[in-house]
């Protein structure tokens, strides 16, 4: 197997030029911030992103848990890998990352400065300290249930593919951890319901909305609704839009992650 290694300083963009890097490379597997990813698909680990502090975003990022060392492991082992990509802001730190997962030693290191212009490692820098972006090279679907409640959003990456002007379009996902918040932030499952609200009535078929319950666990909310409708339509298409209304107005307006709209027409008041 060979070990790559992309250095760069915290917040220079190194998630960001990943995929680039391991596609020239022929590369297929990436250790980015706790996570074993191939391709589009988190294959296994947890993100470091995902930690409530600074110092446990390091250690979770240095595997130095256990469990999840052991996890990325068997992956690792079960692969039959070629070729990896080791992301670290530091030599030390791609190396440590190395000994602790029992890879054979780093064989080539790209630095961040050797593939990004200077223009663009400040404005990743700056991104980093004013707004506490971070970049994880992987679709918003792949990381979303983890990440229900933080600041969350799509990135599209356009990528000349060849001399035929085709185009690669690669997606990676744009988190801010907590510990990138100046501080903790609630919502009440009453502003949940006013938003379902909000959403619901911009259908006019529907004559009322009786009762919301809400469910909460640490991949998302799941909602259930039962409402009265004005008329008899085609109830699939109409729930269907009613679903989509609500997932959108919630998961836009407060980055949760629902997992399901469950509605239950209660009664018809002009059959």
């Amino acid at each position: 197997m060979k070990v790559y290694a992309l250095v760069g300083e915290s917040g220079t963009g190194k998630s960001y030029k990943a995929i680039n890097v391991a596609k020239d490379k022929k590369i297929k597997y990436i250790l980015d911030d706790g996570l074993l990813i191939k391709g589009a698909k988190v294959m296994a680990g947890k993100s470091a992103k995902r930690e409530s502090s600074t110092i446990s975003a390091v250690k979770r990022a240095l595997f130095m848990d256990d469990d999840h060392k052991k996890e990325v492991m068997e992956v690792l082992k079960a692969g039959a890998l070629d070729k990896i990509l080791i992301l670290g802001t530091s030599d030390k730190m791609v190396e440590r990352i190395a000994n602790t997962l029992e890879l054979p030693k780093i064989s080539e290191r790209i630095y961040i400065d050797q593939i990004s212009k200077k223009e663009e490692i400040l404005i990743a820098k700056k991104s980093r300290q004013k707004e506490g972006k971070h970049i994880i090279p992987v679709p918003t679907f792949e990381v979303k249930k983890d990440f229900s409640g933080y600041f969350i959003d799509t990135l599209k990456i356009f990528r000349r593919k060849d001399e035929k002007n085709k185009e690669d379009v690669y997606e990676k996902t744009v988190v801010r951890p907590t510990f990138s918040y100046f501080g903790k932030y609630t919502i009440s499952n009453g502003v949940l319901k006013d938003l379902i609200k909000i959403a619901g009535y911009k259908l006019s078929n529907v004559e009322r909305i009786n009762n919301i319950y809400i469910k909460n666990n640490i991949h998302g909310i799941e909602i259930n609704v039962d409402i009265n409708i004005n008329k008899l339509e085609v109830l699939p298409s109409f729930i269907e839009k009613l679903q989509r209304y609500i997932i959108e107005e919630i998961e836009y307006t407060t980055s949760l992650n629902v997992l399901s709209v469950n509605v239950n027409i209660k009664k018809v008041m002009n059959p």
